[in-house]
């Protein structure tokens, strides 16, 4: 099989803003490694789908190892998985806890590292992480403490790590959504969770596709938050 095809890894692949990212890479041509816990196999030979615990360092391991084997190549990765608990900060479990970091933190760290070692092998390539809006402003009423703690975490991590490999032609990034229509929000919900935006409504998955889109091809573009939120970041 050929090697000259641009490989793309997207993570928390399975429904939501993650099947759609990997839809959009396939209509560019990329090959893409699809993983979550419960993906099943594609009938695109074109798409590899990984099913695991994205928090466990074996997964991370098979991901980028079976991506090569099948691919040749890793050239971007979308760190999309993520999860979200919402209670009052003294209600929480230490089980909260542990899921919470397992996803965000465990399920960046481990693959980003083994992605960025191959990326450095042909001196370029892409990671970009999808974060939350809510860790830059706060809102009332919402319990966003572990998501502050984790997808804050990795928007700073983003920074970091574009500085370090800016000069090996590595970029990366971040896209901070708002709150978007995914299967995770009831449609009853979308009335009163679009009022937490300024502009009043929910945004889209294909707006935060169309950001990822953009980084991807946005070559003098390292180090960015790209806030797609309704505004929510800017205040209310």
């Amino acid at each position: 099989m050929s090697t000259s095809q641009k490989v793309a890894v997207v993570t928390g692949a399975s429904q939501g803003i993650g099947a759609a990212v990997v839809q959009a890479f396939r209509k560019l041509d990329y090959r893409v490694v699809a993983t979550s816990r419960s993906i099943k196999p594609s009938d695109d030979p074109n798409i590899l789908t990984i099913a695991g615990d994205i928090g466990d360092p074996a997964t991370a391991q098979r991901i980028i190892r079976e991506g090569v084997k099948r691919f040749g190549r890793i050239d971007t990765l979308v760190n999309n998985a993520g999860i979200y608990i919402g209670k009052p900060f003294t209600e929480h479990t230490a089980e909260d806890f542990a899921a919470v970091t397992n996803v965000n933190l465990a399920g960046f760290y481990y693959v980003t590292q083994l992605a960025i070692a191959e990326m450095e092998k042909h001196s370029g390539g892409h990671v970009v992480s999808v974060t939350a809006s809510v860790v830059d402003q706060a809102i009332s009423g919402v319990h966003s403490v572990l998501a502050a703690l984790t997808k804050g975490g990795l928007n700073a991590a983003t920074k970091s790590l574009a500085i370090e490999y800016a000069k090996k032609g590595i970029r990366v990034n971040a896209v901070a959504p708002g709150i978007i229509k995914t299967p995770m929000h009831a449609p009853e919900t979308h009335e009163a969770l679009g009022a937490f935006h300024p502009l009043g409504f929910m945004g889209e998955t294909s707006d935060i596709v169309n950001a990822i889109l953009y980084l991807e091809s946005a070559p003098f573009v390292t180090g960015e938050i790209m806030h797609v939120d309704g505004g929510q970041s800017a205040g209310r």
